[in-house]
């Protein structure tokens, strides 16, 4: 198996696994118990506090854990709202490709009465920043957009978004779950309000991830209840802490290595899937994007059969239309990005981990060959024969 959907989910890290499994048999009372086993438990989560807040580069103390980034993203949104209202500040304002949970919590808010807008994209998937500068207001509590987006990897503007909002006093949040091992992030100097990150986006387990509050922000609680500083109430999941945090002392080793590696056998895919097919379309080619990502379509070819066809291959991808009742919807970023309905169900992302090799790019490209070659030579397109690169084996470019 060729796995290359690590946007998403990742494998859990060896070292995750061990410190999960060791806090569950060390550490498993509760840490706000005040006999021995349970300020053990306290000790292993002000460790691991520590840990995830020195590689987002945040103070402990800005730290909340939860249960992921939905959490994060509904906790941040809610309550920014609740905490500007006073202020007369009562509208959200979000892009328009935003992650589909955080889209159903705005038509949520927006059935209720809470005023929404929403920031288009370009074609390549960047925000307009024009537009975004024309929806600011006095009126405008948070913006909130995402760092890089999980489809297209195209990453967001985030220093003049972040100057858009200090200039109309909204606070930014950002959903910075693709971002996390994939760029560096330093929450303290990045200006930004609220982030969200999740832990099985960088090899940690899944049920876990955080938001960072900037220090002074008075934000209410979610969850009512002491934990957290009283910000999020619950019985800390001290085995996912724990493993959120060795999944983050291991990206933190070879963070700079991982984004140049993965970039590279990116632009290899990219380049090697352009060179043996026709009419393949690269999703914000002329963007700045994630190291790990390539979206692309196939000509007229529907999402559907082709992942069929490369999971029968032993490649493991995802595409960004969803499934439904009525059958597959399309992309509403694709559509925010300006293709037609049909195009935007025909969009595969290739996304790649820090463990993806040379060799596993190369047998992608021959399987992709195989795969979609036939069906563009059906749909009536000329595919040249299939050959291998004249360029340098990928292995022997890498190394040097």
């Amino acid at each position: 198996m060729i796995y290359l959907d690590h946007n998403a989910t990742t494998e859990p890290a060896p070292e995750a696994i061990v410190e999960m499994v060791d806090a569950m048999e060390r550490a498993w009372a509760n840490p706000s118990s005040m006999h021995v086993p349970g300020q053990a438990a306290r000790s292993l989560l002000a460790d691991a506090r520590t840990r995830v807040a020195r590689f987002l580069g945040c103070a402990g103390a800005e730290l909340v854990f939860t249960s992921g980034a939905t959490e994060s993203n509904t906790m941040a949104i809610l309550g920014a709202l609740a905490a500007r209202r006073a202020e007369g500040r009562t509208r959200l304002l979000l892009s328009a490709v935003e992650h589909p949970g955080l889209l159903a919590l705005a038509a949520r808010l927006e059935a209720e009465g809470v005023p929404v807008s929403r920031i288009p994209v370009d074609r390549q998937g960047r925000i307009d920043l024009a537009a975004a500068q024309a929806l600011l207001g006095p009126d405008v509590a948070v913006i909130s957009v995402m760092g890089a987006n999980n489809e297209t990897g195209v990453r967001m503007p985030l220093a003049e978004l972040q100057a858009l909002a200090r200039g109309c006093g909204a606070w930014l949040h950002v959903d910075a779950t693709q971002l996390v091992a994939k760029a560096p992030l330093h929450f303290a100097t990045s200006g930004i309000e609220l982030m969200s990150v999740s832990a099985h986006k960088l090899h940690g387990p899944k049920g876990v991830g955080a938001l960072l509050v900037r220090k002074g922000l008075a934000l209410p609680s979610l969850l009512n209840g002491r934990q957290e500083r009283q910000r999020r109430g619950g019985t800390e999941n001290t085995p996912g802490i724990a493993g959120f945090a060795a999944a983050c002392d291991r990206a933190a080793m070879t963070l700079a290595d991982d984004i140049a590696r993965m970039a590279a056998l990116r632009d290899r895919l990219q380049a090697e899937l352009l060179r043996t097919l026709p009419a393949v379309h690269v999703y914000g080619a002329q963007a700045e994007r994630l190291p790990n990502t390539l979206c692309v379509r196939f000509g007229p070819l529907h999402s559907d059969p082709v992942l069929g066809k490369l999971e029968r291959a032993g490649v493991m991808v995802s595409s960004g239309a969803a499934c439904t009742a009525a059958g597959t919807a399309p992309s509403h970023v694709l559509l925010a990005m300006g293709e037609t309905a049909e195009q935007a169900q025909s969009g595969i992302r290739f996304s790649l981990g820090r463990d993806t090799t040379a060799a596993e790019i190369e047998a992608t490209v021959a399987a992709v060959y195989r795969a979609v070659g036939p069906m563009l030579g059906a749909a009536g397109l000329a595919v040249p024969e299939f050959s291998t690169s004249p360029q340098p084996a990928l292995a022997d470019a890498m190394a040097a």
